[in-house]
């Protein structure tokens, strides 16, 4: 075996170029044949003398032979590499296949080149199911650009991370180029970063083939619609990023620049459409413009907006009543009506119970929906008395340095303090009366008091209380009350993304970049979503997270053996799944081994 180097001509500009393939010569009677055992192609730097090298250590490891010499490690690497990629090259045994058997020593058998599979397996199985490789060809993308896109989408599921790391992972840790026939170390980060900027230039066509075909798979009807948005940060400058803006990080990180994340859902939870706005956006102005984008014209009937507190100012509901959408947002008056004699139960269980009553507003029309909840009362009861522990600590400290030196004791400066911490914690100086004795002689406070007045439940003040506002008039307080709560959902997501999909943080600084790895994500959550939501079908609730860890440990997997006439057997098959792994598979209808059986038998030469 040898390397042969060809000049290439591109089609393109008419630049030349090399490319590389192994090839070996074999004699067929009286001729010599030579076959191209594997392509290169273009990218190999390896130096021309030490190509014959190479070449033996490759037979050395086909053959099954040992190595006596030190070998050069990136001559190894390389070997190793191309070794196990040129015993995958023909398939002699499929999985129809029956016995095949062969005398071999034990002792010879080798385990090599393991890559995951099982959650690759899953994901890919979902990518065909949604359709999603179909329409990518639909939009002229070539097969080497979808194989990178569903390396892209796949490995942000799989293994998150920014694109350079999905990257590292197709090329040495999965098994997905074997699932797919494609091999990933031809495909350049660059062309990882290409297909990122593909899918973001077709954003809107695949959000709406995508929630269309889940709408249509699943049979969903389109009624509720859930809007809120959430930010990440950027680990660098972003100064070559028109969205980057410093603002309120939701993970506290105020030290780092910020791009935020739209998203509208369904009410089973699907992208309807994700939106991408600079880090310091005032959420309330964004709601118009996405609610507006999804082409609602279409549909027989609106579906109720529902957003949180943050969104539904007055503007916006002036907005959607104009528009003549539903809405159940909450209110951000601070009035609150509830006479438990008049509610009904919406929830109940071991940790909290939920009561409703419903009122209709004179003024506004409205439905005012009051719930109280004894768990968000046991919360807010709790974070109180933290607040009310701090002031007494406050006002305590100033009470204890009246009889220290260098304390402040000037009855005037004494009553400024008590002035600040009654502002710092107003809530709980309400509920307290606090008096300061002064000694007439010196001018100096001498003792502070401070006793305890039970606050009044007034209407302002009950806890575990909050309203609902809405234009539905004939909805019960149980569907008001749960169709809201379905914004919740909308949190677990942003949670999913963030955490189990590889949202934050951005390493990108140009602005197609950052959205292209946002949207990315965003494609991902699709597939995340659909398999979870089959799986509910199946009386299975996992988190995505769990279901990844739970999957790991199927793998692709290589067996060498030398038989006893000499010759080497190389078998390449998936591992056998564990039985909890092929209870998921079996709820998802997959088939329990993934990819292809491989065998390939090397000749005994002296034979």
């Amino acid at each position: 075996m040898y390397i042969r180097r060809t000049t290439i001509k591109s089609r393109k500009d008419g630049t030349k170029y090399f490319a590389y393939r192994f090839v070996e010569s074999k004699r067929i009677g009286k001729k010599v044949r030579q076959n191209t055992v594997l392509n290169i192609g273009a990218n190999f730097s390896l130096p021309r003398d030490q190509w014959p090298t190479l070449c033996s250590r490759i037979k050395d490891i086909i053959g099954g032979q040992k190595n006596f010499f030190q070998i050069n490690e990136k001559i190894e690497l390389l070997a190793q590499d191309y070794a196990a990629r040129i015993i995958q090259t023909r398939t002699e045994i499929k999985k129809e296949s029956k016995t095949d058997f062969h005398e071999v020593d034990i002792n010879s058998l080798e385990s090599q080149r393991p890559r995951s599979v099982s959650c690759e397996h899953v994901a890919l199985e979902t990518f065909r199911f949604l359709g999603l490789d179909k329409k990518l060809k639909e939009l002229k993308f070539t097969a080497p650009q979808i194989a990178a896109a569903m390396g892209t989408i796949i490995g942000r599921m799989c293994q998150p991370g920014s694109e350079l790391s999905t990257h590292h992972w197709l090329q040495n840790k999965t098994g997905l180029g074997e699932l797919i026939d494609h091999d990933f170390n031809k495909t350049s980060l660059y062309r990882m970063y290409q297909v990122s900027d593909m899918l973001l230039k077709y954003k809107k066509p695949l959000e709406d083939f995508l929630f269309t075909k889940e709408q249509s798979l699943f049979e969903l009807g389109e009624t509720i619609t859930l809007y809120d948005l959430t930010n990440t940060y950027f680990e660098g400058s972003g100064l070559y990023n028109e969205l980057c803006a410093y603002g309120h990080s939701k993970e506290k990180r105020s030290d780092c620049p910020l791009v935020t994340l739209g998203l509208v859902l369904d009410g089973s939870g699907f992208p309807k459409r994700s939106e991408i706005f600079k880090g310091n956006v005032n959420e309330a102005s964004t709601m118009a413009g996405m609610i507006q984008g999804l082409q609602d014209d279409v549909l027989l009937e609106k579906p109720t907006i529902v957003m949180d507190a943050g969104i539904a100012t007055q503007d916006n509901i002036e907005w959607l009543k104009t528009n003549l959408y539903p809405y159940i947002v909450v209110s951000r008056k601070r009035h609150r009506q509830f006479d438990e004699e008049q509610s009904h139960v919406v929830k109940e269980d071991d940790n909290c119970i939920v009561k409703a009553q419903k009122i209709i507003d004179p003024d506004s029309g409205e439905t005012l929906l009051y719930c109280h909840s004894t768990l968000r009362e046991k919360k807010e009861q709790a974070i109180n008395n933290r607040i009310n522990d701090r002031f007494i600590e406050a006002i305590s400290n100033l009470e204890q340095g009246l009889h220290k030196k260098r304390y402040v004791k000037k009855y005037d400066k004494i009553l400024e303090r008590i002035a600040r911490i009654k502002q710092k914690f107003s809530k709980a100086s309400k509920q307290y009366e606090i008096e300061v004795q002064k000694d007439k002689e010196t001018g100096n406070a001498i003792k502070i008091t401070w006793n305890h007045k039970p606050a009044l439940k007034t209407k302002e003040g009950l806890p575990g209380i909050y309203c609902l506002r809405t234009n539905h008039t004939t909805l019960t307080e149980s569907e008001l009350w749960r169709t809201y709560t379905m914004l919740t959902d909308l949190e677990s997501v942003f949670r999913s993304l963030k955490s189990e999909l590889g949202l934050r943080p951005v390493y990108h600084q140009i602005t197609d970049r950052v959205s292209g790895h946002l949207f990315i994500t965003v494609l991902a959550y699709h597939l995340v979503h659909t398999i979870r939501y089959k799986l509910k079908q199946s009386g299975v609730n996992i988190s995505w997270d769990n279901l990844r860890q739970r999957l790991t440990g199927q793998s692709r997997i290589t067996i060498s053996m030398q038989c006893k006439n000499g010759n080497i057997i190389h078998v390449r098959k998936s591992t056998r799944p564990e039985p909890e792994q092929q209870k998921f598979y079996k709820a998802l209808g997959l088939d329990m081994h993934p990819g292809k059986t491989i065998k390939k038998t090397i000749q005994n030469e002296q034979k």
